[in-house]
């Protein structure tokens, strides 16, 4: 397997886009009620965040029916690095208390298309 520096070199040179974020799959390690009492410091944080462009998208995660909701999210970070992008997972209050944990990855995005600068938390849209 190629270093992930020598796959994102070829990808550039094959003409992708080699854009670099980062994702995180945030799982539930505490009571739902837990879960509820630090929604509130968590959707801040996350809306501060896309305020800063650093959070492209988050959200729940449906279990791999389709059908039930397990509580495991997703949240998708622009970073200037691996580190940087765990010091903002680090950050968030449902990491930061122990009530949710999570694991990182980087995600070379090659392809796809977007038109719109929109925020959804603050329900806004640029052209």
């Amino acid at each position: 397997m190629p270093a992930w520096a020598e796959y994102k070199q070829a990808s550039v040179q094959r003409g992708s886009l080699a854009l670099e974020l980062y994702v995180v799959i945030s799982t539930p390690e505490k009571s739902p009620d837990d879960l509820k009492k630090n929604l509130p410091d968590h959707l801040a944080y996350q809306s501060e965040q896309e305020q800063r462009s650093r959070l492209v998208m988050a959200g729940p995660m449906s279990d791999i029916s389709g059908e039930v909701m397990e509580g495991v999210g997703m949240i998708v970070y622009r970073a200037d690095s691996l580190e940087a992008a765990t010091a903002l997972a680090e950050a968030d209050p449902m990491h930061k208390t122990g009530t949710r944990s999570y694991t990182i990855r980087r995600w070379l995005v090659n392809e796809g298309s977007f038109q719109l600068d929109i925020k959804l938390s603050a329900q806004s849209i640029r052209l």
